[in-house]
């Protein structure tokens, strides 16, 4: 792409053509203050924080929205700058009731440092929401509308999602965002409005609340299973880089907290593998259409409230920890001689919507649900720091036996196309008896909304459709409506780049913030010996002993979906 020169404060930097002023001062390495602006999002200049003056030009100009032009001198710093964005902060915070112990935004808050920065009079202005509401979506989110200042970051990025819950309407002069009174929409509680928000006006439930409530049954057998995409997230809320694999020292400080046993998950994604493989192999050799993935219980809602004319494509295999949580109480249970009864399962989770997950009925074992709490990464990183436990020079410590050594295929489960190649691996197995030469199914992989693959599986053609982001699956669902054999598996998860960009995840979250978690996995991956879920010897152990007919294995692992009417109320 061509490059042009320009100025900023003296500093002569090459940009994009094309390239805004903020973009183009961000890959320099140039502070340019800003608070609505997210890489995910098209820019809408609302905070106004990123004024800048243009020599030759009237006025000032928000860098987030103005083009860079060929030898354009840029100042971010004048007087006159600093006094507008002094001003702006003002009017921001009447708009944002404080409440920053119980934040998202807590640790890492750029209104507040921008207000210490500029030496804010926080109070200059009175209050202009001192009446607004609380909504609670479902069981997994709370929107305080008293701390919103109408960026509208969340409504843009549920309308790309193609959920459209968030609806806008002028009240008292300036703009209310709520959810909407239209029956035809509803939440998916991906979480996505919480992640973009810049001020902390969404939360998951309980956070950060019911941090401590899980551990308080001492009367319990407490059992924790942490989520593939939390190995390479949780570092960054102690200080890591993005991406730095930290499995053995979460171990290690989930074990201070005084828990039982620390379980992966992503030895319940080796079943989940072992079973939705066998649903895609039987989609191949039959032709019977695509098999969706229904791992993503926000993409599993999405169709059964949007689409329930494909509720019968979903996949019925159980989503990884709620498969774990029902072998811990059942399998591991029998061997430790434990009352089932006795056992708490606790999900450490990137995500807000399995929060809604655990509490589907359709999940219980006989009336019993397989994993009884779940946290997101935030809480479980609140929960250490409160308890002054210091991740970042813990001594590392492996997770507990059996259910702790996972393959390479279940960790890769975090990141989009994780399990659709996962599931390849096993299904090509399964139908020719032999590996695929070459287990690295790269066209699957990376960050764009929708990528597409062909894989031959002995002289079948298995075209494969892996989305992230649901607003990317209505196309390929379109394509599906006119033709039922257009794929023979689609993956989607709602949240962009997978689990790694879930809306339980540390902040901020970033096309490069998440790359970076991605990568760490495909690397872990790829360092294994183990990279095939049916190679492992703990899956060949428990299917002998224990998933051995067909009944056990379809309570264990298998359940239905069903037309989902609207569920948040207002």
């Amino acid at each position: 792409m061509k490059t042009i020169q320009i100025t900023i404060e003296g500093k002569k930097i090459k940009a994009r053509e094309g390239q805004t002023i903020l973009e183009a001062a961000r890959e320099n390495k140039i502070e340019i203050p800003t608070l609505c602006f997210h890489p995910d999002l098209e820019a809408k200049a609302g905070c106004r924080l990123c004024l800048v003056e243009i020599k030759g030009k009237k006025g000032m100009h928000t860098a987030c929205s103005t083009k860079s032009e060929k030898g354009m001198e840029i100042i971010i710093d004048s007087p006159k700058i600093k006094k507008a964005r002094k001003i702006n902060l003002e009017l921001i915070f009447a708009q944002h009731r404080e409440e920053c112990d119980d934040c998202v935004w807590r640790d890492n808050c750029r209104l507040l440092k921008l207000a210490k920065e500029y030496g804010l009079n926080i109070a200059r202005f009175s209050d202009r929401k001192n009446n607004f509401p609380c909504h609670q979506f479902g069981p997994s989110i709370v929107f305080d509308t008293s701390k919103c200042i109408d960026c509208r970051n969340c409504v843009e990025v549920c309308r790309k999602q193609g959920v459209n819950f968030l609806d806008i309407e002028e009240k008292n002069s300036f703009f209310e965002i709520f959810p909407t009174k239209d029956k035809k929409r509803d939440c998916i509680y991906c979480g996505q409005c919480l992640a973009h928000c810049p001020v902390g006006a969404f939360e998951s439930v309980g956070e950060y609340e019911d941090i401590e409530k899980p551990f308080e049954d001492k009367s319990k057998v407490i059992v924790v299973q942490f989520a593939p995409a939390i190995r390479t997230s949780i570092g960054e809320e102690f200080g890591m880089k993005p991406g730095e694999v930290v499995t053995d020292k979460l171990v290690a400080a989930i074990r201070k907290l005084g828990v039982d046993k620390v379980f992966d998950v992503s030895v319940g994604a080796d079943f989940t593998t072992m079973e939705e493989a066998k649903e895609l192999m039987e989609k191949i050799t039959k032709g019977k259409g695509a098999c969706l993935s229904s791992c993503c219980p926000s993409w599993v809602k999405f169709v059964e409230f949007n689409y329930p004319e494909f509720i019968s494509c979903l996949a019925t295999t159980r989503s990884p920890h709620i498969i774990l949580g029902a072998l811990i109480k059942t399998y591991w249970a029998q061997k430790e001689k434990i009352d089932p009864k006795k056992i708490k399962v606790i999900s450490i989770m990137p995500c807000t919507s399995k929060k809604y997950e655990v509490e589907r009925d359709e999940l219980k074992i006989e009336g019993t649900k397989p994993v009884d709490y779940v946290m997101t990464t935030r809480e479980l990183a609140r929960l250490f720091k409160k308890r002054n436990i210091d991740l970042k020079n813990i001594k590392p410590e492996p997770a507990d036996n059996p259910l702790g050594i996972p393959s390479g295929a279940g960790v890769i489960y975090g990141a989009t196309g994780g399990v659709a190649e996962s599931a390849l691996r096993t299904a090509y197995y399964m139908i020719t008896g032999k590996n695929l030469k070459n287990v690295n199914l790269k066209n699957v992989r990376g960050m764009e909304g929708i990528k597409k693959a062909e894989i031959n599986i002995k002289g079948l053609r298995a075209k494969i459709a892996v989305i992230t982001g649901t607003g990317n699956a209505e196309n390929i669902l379109k394509e599906l409506k006119k033709n039922p054999k257009a794929y023979a598996a689609v993956e989607v998860m709602a949240c962009p780049g997978g689990c790694i960009g879930g809306g339980g995840q540390p902040l901020p979250s970033t096309p490069e913030i998440r790359r970076q978690r991605a990568e760490a996995l495909y690397q872990i991956d790829a360092k294994k010996k183990l990279r095939l879920a049916h190679e492992s010897p703990i899956v060949k152990k428990i299917y002998k002993e224990f998933l051995n007919n067909e009944k056990i294995i379809h309570t264990i692992c298998h359940t239905k979906y069903f037309k989902k009417s609207r569920e948040v109320k207002i």
